[in-house]
């Protein structure tokens, strides 16, 4: 080979090596700009609540984020992705980006399903009725109840032989936008199911009732009854003396839940009179079914009765929500009079038993 072919080859391969170096500088910025790319804050200011539907694509999530103004170059993330092998599953829901999220932070919630959860309240003392308005009033559920008679709802869950008063735990229940209105109800189904378990594993020997449900009957009598948490027990304590002893449990309440929709805001003596199977005033026992949704307090009182002699209790009317509890009914007439004086005669009961009663 001759010095010119010799010096032409080596500045053939002299520039084959500086394209090979340059490309891979220029592999290596690339790299690294997609990184920067990936990892940077992005260029929203402010915490922005973002939805997935579902069947939503990675690519057309990317796009709909860019398009947002919450990711800055969609493509460019696809491409970081794509080089180093990342598969991102996107979970459907609503999503709250961080203010200034990077793309690495906005497709880690996605792939978690570290969806926004929204909350129901459904509070001690409601009716089934009660839970029923609520899911229908709580907007991001997916609702199906509509037109819906009790029966039907109870099929719709599984649970077709059973009343569903009394039947859900009141408490606050968390969701993801989207959730069916029925799966609520389900969750509070069970969260009941396993609160009565556990109160009725607690119970106290010789209760005048040998079921689960009817301590749930009784739980939701002192719920309704009960303002004050701390009387809960003493109240549950006067029903069970008088069911020990034949006397009827002579609850206002059972009467406002039996009278319905014509109930007016008052408990009238034709009321207390007219008998229906939840006049516990003309029926001896408990009511049918629970009159609301009891609390944990209540369900326990229930099946922990205190023990205090007391067969009557009246509202003391001193606006606290406190109760008279007498063992007489000599004594309990006293105290339903006191209290009568103090509401100026104007107003009836207040707590049950509360009129005057024989025994």
């Amino acid at each position: 080979m001759t010095a010119p072919r010799r010096q032409a080859g080596r500045g053939l391969v002299t520039l084959l090596t500086l394209l090979v170096v340059a490309g891979g500088v220029a592999a290596y910025l690339g790299m690294r700009w997609l990184a920067r790319t990936y990892q940077s804050a992005g260029p929203v200011a402010a915490a922005t609540r973002f939805e997935v539907s579902p069947g939503t694509s990675l690519h057309a999530a990317l796009q709909h984020l860019q398009a947002a103004g919450l990711l800055g170059d969609a493509r460019a993330v696809q491409w970081y992705l794509r080089v180093h092998g990342i598969q991102v599953r996107v979970k459907s829901g609503t999503y709250e980006i961080p203010a200034h999220a990077s793309p690495e932070q906005i497709l880690t919630l996605f792939a978690e399903g570290r969806v926004v959860l929204e909350q129901l309240t459904v509070v001690e003392g409601a009716t089934f009725a009660d839970f029923l308005e609520v899911l229908a009033a709580t907007p991001h559920l997916q609702h199906t109840l509509k037109d819906k008679s009790p029966a039907e709802v109870m099929r719709l869950i599984g649970h077709p032989d059973d009343k569903p008063e009394g039947e859900f735990f009141p408490d606050t229940y968390r969701f993801a936008a989207g959730t069916a209105d029925t799966a609520i109800l389900e969750m509070a189904y069970q969260a009941m199911q396993r609160e009565l378990a556990a109160a009725w594993e607690q119970r106290a020997q010789g209760l005048p009732f040998d079921t689960p449900y009817q301590a749930l009957i009784m739980a939701s009598l002192i719920e309704k009854e009960a303002q004050l948490k701390s009387e809960r027990a003493a109240i549950g304590g006067v029903f069970v003396n008088r069911l020990h002893r034949g006397m009827k449990l002579q609850s206002d309440p059972t009467v406002i839940y039996g009278l319905g929709d014509a109930y007016d805001g008052s408990v009238h003596t034709r009321d207390l009179t007219t008998d229906s199977p939840y006049n516990t005033y003309t029926r001896e026992g408990l009511p049918p079914t629970p009159i609301c949704l009891p609390g944990r307090e209540s369900l326990l009182a229930a099946v922990q009765p205190e023990d205090t002699g007391a067969l009557f209790f009246v509202a003391t009317g001193s606006g606290d929500g406190a109760h008279h509890f007498s063992r007489t009914l000599e004594e309990h007439n006293q105290a339903v009079q006191q209290y009568l004086e103090r509401m100026r005669g104007t107003h009836h009961g207040g707590g049950s038993p509360a009129a005057p009663v024989r025994p």
